[in-house]
């Protein structure tokens, strides 16, 4: 059998697009920035106005979820890092808002074949929220780690015929099988806390 696993080498031809919610900017700014620290050490260039990292800025989080699909749709990206922080508060409106977002995101992810990383914070307080956005550790690097490596193993997987066989990437055994979901014939080219 295969072991498929993502890896962070070669990555210079990888590229990613960011969908940041402006809503509680506090957070979602240092979540940004952990986020392009790591893509940056890992010979990413996250420069805007480069070749390999391009970003959409939405009102809130609620918006993230549609703009990461059509940006999927457009299969130029290799994954999709999806930032934002919805905080509770003292009416059900976090509910509603988290709950939809998670599902949007995944949908977006399903739909499009393409990797899209769940980086929004749902946290009781602000003060949890900027922990998580840097103040202990900033999870944003860790929504760019699985963005690569989730890019990095699709592109391992992608390659692989009806079949279930690639030309170069597995042994000559022939014994490898995915399931069919796994075999899409999506076009070429998720986590909070």
């Amino acid at each position: 059998m295969t072991v498929f696993e993502g890896t962070f080498t070669p990555i210079d031809a990888l590229r990613f697009a960011i969908v940041i919610g402006r809503f509680n900017d506090l957070v979602t700014g240092k979540l940004l920035e952990g986020c392009q620290d790591c893509l940056k050490r890992h010979g990413i260039d996250p420069d805007p106005h480069g070749t390999q990292v391009d970003y959409a800025w939405v009102p809130g989080s609620f918006e993230i979820p549609l703009v990461a699909r059509q940006l999927a749709l457009t299969h130029r990206y290799d994954a999709i890092i999806c930032l934002g922080a919805v905080i509770r508060g003292s009416t059900p409106h976090f509910d509603y808002v988290s709950a939809e977002v998670s599902k949007g995101i995944a949908a977006a992810s399903f739909q499009t074949g393409v990797p899209v990383v769940f980086g929004v914070l749902t946290t009781d307080t602000m003060q949890q929220a900027l922990e998580r956005a840097g103040i202990k550790s900033n999870h944003g690097w860790d929504y760019a780690m699985n963005a690569i490596e989730m890019a990095s193993l699709m592109r391992q997987i992608r390659p692989l015929n009806a079949d279930g066989h690639s030309g170069n990437n597995l042994s000559a055994s022939g014994n490898q099988s995915l399931p069919s979901s796994l075999r899409s014939a999506a076009p070429e080219t998720a986590e909070a806390d």
